[in-house]
């Protein structure tokens, strides 16, 4: 039903909890009404992933108002974060659709961003299917923002009218995402990954530097393939120049395979009614077994820091979250499972205050995303080491060569003092 932005979010009641379309996808015209209500409203519990934008709603004025549960912590909500009134829930992303049906976190409303209908009545999610299409089938209540400007993308992101309770029409571009400059240290680190990925690989990668640097230097490589969780324009000018061409996977051959994608508006553009680019279900994507199905899967991931025995904190700086679990493990482990896989931790030596990312213990209260069990290969600016396989004293031997070489002396030292015989 048509409506005004208004009586849309007038939909929404008191002690409510409300999905909230993330990434690229955020509805902001119906957030920006939902926070123009906030006098009517007690306790509304807004769930969602990382969002573009600013959370005016989380804002310390508008507590009586409104909470917030973060399923990822981005940058935009980090400020906010105290654990009481805005929080986070640690889950894996795979999972996340399940914690909505399931009933253990139900869904009263959800808030979507879709494309204008097509000639039969669906919708699409555009950029960013993952859990939002869970939480559409879970909600009490649809209320979508129907937008022109969202690409309508091919997969499991359609939605007919008819399961949309409240709809409202805008013209807005989506949030774009712009390209970093990498750093001669990214861009060490990225050749040193690229070196890894040979031809007929299954890439998964994420969203920065080191993910964009290791995608700058497979120009050479052929019959590349995507299944990831999300992508971004570096890989986009791989599909554009052939080297992606998805030929070698087993599970959707021909066509780049991801949960959401952020960017460019060349790349919302690409993915606009492309047969050869699929969103799909984040609990399809990211299934280890799915994944594992598709030869030489090489997947890219990020750390905090990781210890001398290849612990992985990947979500917080000691108990500060700053990110969330995300598909890390997911697609460490199916790239393990996979035939000629390489589950790939990246990360630079140290931080830009010059602190070690490779430490002898993982600072206080760091969580661990992957387990030392999981790891295989890390890689700095200073090489590659792969770790499966050995035993604590062996890699640790392999990873002091990767830590900074003022660090290095220090690491040995700590390492025996700490596993000495008590």
């Amino acid at each position: 039903m048509k409506v005004t932005i208004a009586q849309a979010i007038k939909a929404i009641q008191s002690h409510q909890r409300v999905f909230v379309h993330g990434g690229a996808a955020i509805p902001t015209v119906l957030l920006k009404e939902l926070v123009a209500q906030a006098e009517r409203l007690k306790n509304v519990e807004l769930i969602h992933l990382h969002i573009e934008g600013n959370p005016e709603y989380a804002e310390s004025k508008y507590q009586q108002n409104f909470s917030v549960t973060n399923l990822f912590v981005g940058s935009t909500m980090r400020p906010y974060l105290d654990y009481e009134r805005v929080d986070y829930l640690p889950c894996f992303l795979s999972e996340i659709p399940i914690l909505f049906k399931s009933g253990k976190r139900p869904i009263d409303v959800a808030l979507i961003h879709v494309s204008p209908p097509d000639n039969n009545g669906y919708c699409s999610l555009g950029v960013s299917v993952d859990v939002a299409k869970a939480a559409v089938e879970s909600a009490k209540i649809v209320i979508a923002q129907i937008n022109p400007r969202m690409p309508r993308v091919h997969g499991d992101g359609f939605i007919h009218l008819s399961k949309i309770d409240y709809s409202v029409e805008v013209d807005e571009a989506l949030p774009q995402l712009p390209r970093h400059t990498m750093t001669p240290i990214e861009r060490q680190i990225g050749q040193n990954v690229a070196g890894l990925i040979e031809d007929g690989s299954t890439l998964q990668m994420g969203i920065g530097a080191i993910p964009d640097a290791a995608l700058s230097f497979l120009k050479d490589r052929k019959h590349l393939g995507i299944h990831t969780e999300m992508w971004s324009d570096g890989a986009l000018e791989l599909i554009q120049a052939g080297v992606v061409d998805n030929s070698k996977k087993n599970v959707h051959s021909g066509k780049s395979v991801s949960t959401f994608v952020m960017g460019t508006q060349l790349l919302y553009d690409f993915i606009h009614d492309n047969p050869s680019v699929v969103q799909l279900e984040v609990d399809y994507v990211n299934a280890p077994n799915t994944i594992a199905r598709n030869p030489k899967v090489v997947a890219i991931n990020s750390a905090v820091e990781i210890d001398l025995s290849g612990q992985v904190c990947a979500d917080s700086i000691g108990s500060r979250i700053i990110s969330g679990v995300g598909g890390q493990m997911d697609f460490m482990r199916g790239a393990a499972l996979s035939k000629g896989g390489k589950p790939i931790i990246a990360l630079p030596s140290r931080t830009l205050k010059g602190l070690p990312r490779i430490v002898a213990q993982l600072r206080p209260g760091a969580g661990v995303v992957t387990t030392r069990a999981h790891v295989h290969y890390i890689v700095t600016e200073y090489g590659v080491a792969d770790v499966f396989g050995l035993t604590l004293r062996e890699r640790s031997k392999g990873l002091i060569q990767l830590a900074h070489p003022d660090d290095r002396e220090r690491l040995e030292r700590e390492f025996h003092e700490f596993h000495r015989k008590q």
